[in-house]
């Protein structure tokens, strides 16, 4: 009796046995049958500007249902691309990350169509002391004299975008760097006035937040109005000195040939008289 029952025992172990591993083998298929595309990817971590070589690529099966929009097959396609943002190991190479055929490598690479470049010279504190990082956008204030001979500070343009900070372009270091220049992109336009600016005062730049778009309606700041409202007592205005004349005639005994006036004159404390 006891043989019999430890014999279905074995039986119902093998079978159940079977049963798990036809069961994952027929979830292994499913799984092999889902469609993959081969997509390029960043074998490191690649720089922006920086052009693209094969030690800096790598080819991976990825699942056709989520692949990204604008994904590279065929690393040989990229022989002459350069990437203008940073990419990191893994990382999809896009052709919206890669700027226009032809394109040599270089911070040129990463200006946007119909910008420029130009650096402003800088010190620790009008570089919002290291502060302002590639990829994040200032105020260009500029401190000079208005038509009045009046100092005056105006922020001239606003969200202007840090390409790089002395020779650095890479936009993933969020350390604070002391530099002595610092490149910004701008329309033509924009680079006029910043030449003129420079030119007539002292530039500052002011950090602002990424995702700030409101412009600032300011008129300026005027030294006047700086100090307006000062808690410093004002000195005592001079009180004018008051010049009263009085002309007094005094009467004398009439005479045939002397007649004489005498006008009395009193200026504050002071008196006088003369004698006609």
């Amino acid at each position: 009796m006891k043989n019999t029952r430890a014999m279905v025992m074995l039986v119902i172990a093998l079978l159940l046995g079977v049963m798990a591993v036809v069961l994952a083998a027929q979830w292994l298929g499913r799984q092999s049958e889902i469609a993959t595309n081969k997509v390029v990817v960043a074998a490191r971590d690649i720089q922006l500007g920086s052009p693209l070589t094969p030690d800096m690529l790598n080819t991976v099966a990825w699942p056709a249902g989520s692949l990204p929009a604008g994904a590279v097959s065929d690393p040989a396609v990229l022989g002459d691309r350069v990437v203008k943002e940073s990419l990191t190991r893994g990382e999809p190479i896009l052709e919206s990350k890669l700027a226009p055929r032809g394109t040599k490598g270089g911070l040129s690479s990463v200006i946007a169509e119909g910008k420029r470049a130009i650096t402003v010279k800088v010190n620790e504190v009008i570089g919002v002391a290291g502060f302002a990082l590639p990829g994040n956008h200032v105020d260009i204030m500029v401190n000079t004299e208005d038509d009045h001979k009046r100092m005056v500070s105006k922020i001239v343009l606003e969200k202007i975008l840090v390409l790089a900070v002395a020779q650095e372009a890479s936009r993933d270091d969020t350390k604070p760097k002391v530099v002595n220049a610092v490149t910004l992109e701008v329309t033509p336009e924009e680079a006029e006035k910043i030449d003129l600016a420079r030119s007539i005062g002292n530039l500052s730049l002011v950090l602002r937040n990424q995702v700030d778009t409101q412009a600032a309606q300011t008129t300026g700041m005027r030294k006047n109005e700086l100090l307006e409202g000062s808690d410093e007592p004002a000195a005592p205005a001079a009180s004018p000195v008051q010049v009263r004349h009085v002309v007094k005639r005094r009467a004398t005994k009439p005479a045939a040939d002397d007649r004489r006036q005498t006008i009395e004159v009193i200026k504050g404390l002071n008196k006088s008289e003369t004698a006609f």
